[in-house]
């Protein structure tokens, strides 16, 4: 895929150095173009050696703003309040925005990342939306310390993959997914003993992460609700933090109803204490707890939803496939879940917190699928939802 980096003179233009690295290391191929005010804060030999490529600096006869205007992205960053304001009232008076207006005109999709003095920011805001109102995407800066601050990197790069994905309509296993409003759980839940201690378990959230990721660049409408994990969610992720199974199966059972696939990738406990203490257990003296077990809310899912495409986990401890996969078979049978990712953490290298993992998927037939990253698998999972829509 071809992204045209456009990069202004914003002190952030600092940052797209790093940027276009890590797009070319996302296989991305990466034409350069910089205003002048840019080269005032990085050389252009900076942006050629991250890109591989000559950084265009002025238009020549080799009309690079038609050229480059049919690019897969054209993704601007850092955007400064005089390159958005003038791309809103069609202003094309140098290479960056002579670029963006032909593009608009192709239809190329085209990805804003704004970076200035908070106070700018909200002056440039009436533009920012009139923009927004012609179908062209922007990444939210972080707003800290009085400035409209460049985001993540991996947030941009997210949102550009999700630009570039909703503009193709040739891709089934992206338009089927493209608009579909997605809910995944993530981590493990965490049960109270008392104001201190608790149960849990080993999720890490690192497998539903990927899964939300591949839900977001192939457009879906995205709500994660995470429990205790070790990941970083993108800050453009909605999200909404919960502790226990309790506060999980709550929240889940409100918002189901509004979606069209739900994906249980949270290891959600089975039992939970009892009574909970209000203070201090002390540990002075032999203590013995009372558990009960914990709502199945797996298994309520269609009752509410009937329509819902729904993918549940099942993780096992050293058993054959073939019990793994009756084990599938009966959540199936017990659930209604459309689809199960069967798996054995007792494999080397795919336990919990592991960035590999060995799976089976299983509906009515199942299939192995060998050792990969979770990234792969999650390619692997909604490629197969993408054919059962």
């Amino acid at each position: 895929m071809n992204i045209v980096l456009c990069v202004t003179g914003s002190i952030a233009a600092t940052e797209s150095i790093k940027l276009a690295r890590e797009l070319k290391r996302q296989n991305f191929n990466v034409k350069c173009f910089m205003s002048q005010s840019a080269t005032e804060i990085i050389h252009p030999n900076s942006m050629e050696f991250a890109t591989g490529e000559e950084v265009v600096l002025d238009l020549t006869g080799k009309i690079e703003h038609v050229k480059y205007a049919k690019e897969d992205l054209i993704l601007i960053a850092p955007a400064t309040a005089n390159t958005i304001s003038k791309f809103a009232h069609k202003i094309a008076d140098n290479p960056i925005n002579s670029l963006l207006i032909t593009a608009q005109g192709h239809n190329t999709p085209i990805l804003f990342v704004p970076s200035m003095h908070d106070s700018m920011y909200k002056a440039i805001e009436e533009n920012i939306e009139k923009i927004k109102s012609e179908e062209i995407n922007f990444v939210e800066p972080r707003l800290d310390e009085g400035k409209a601050k460049f985001p993540n990197i991996q947030d941009i790069i997210l949102e550009s993959k999700r630009a570039i994905n909703l503009n193709n309509e040739y891709d089934e296993g992206i338009a089927r997914i493209a608009n579909k409003k997605v809910l995944i759980t993530l981590g493990g839940t965490y049960e109270a003993i008392d104001q201190i201690r608790g149960i849990t378990n080993k999720s890490s959230g690192k497998m539903g992460l990927e899964l939300a990721k591949e839900a977001y660049i192939r457009g879906a409408e995205l709500k994660i609700i995470a429990a205790n994990n070790n990941v970083e969610i993108p800050s453009i992720f909605d999200t909404t933090f919960v502790e226990s199974s309790e506060e999980m199966n709550k929240i889940t059972k409100e918002l189901i109803s509004d979606y069209d696939i739900f994906i249980a990738t949270a290891a959600v406990s089975d039992f939970a204490p009892i009574a909970k203490y209000d203070s201090k257990i002390s540990s002075s003296f032999n203590l013995s707890l009372e558990f009960k077990p914990t709502e199945k809310i797996i298994k309520q899912i269609k009752e509410i939803n009937p329509n819902i495409f729904l993918v549940g986990f099942k993780a096992e401890y050293d058993i054959s496939d073939e019990k793994m996969v009756e084990s599938a078979k009966n959540q199936i049978k017990e659930a209604g879940t459309d689809l199960v990712v069967a798996n054995d953490v007792s494999v080397k290298d795919c336990g919990f917190g592991s960035d590999n993992n060995q799976i089976i998927l299983v509906d009515d037939d199942f299939v192995e699928i060998p050792i990969c990253s979770k990234k792969e698998i999650s390619k692997i999972i909604f490629d197969k939802i993408s054919t059962e829509l």
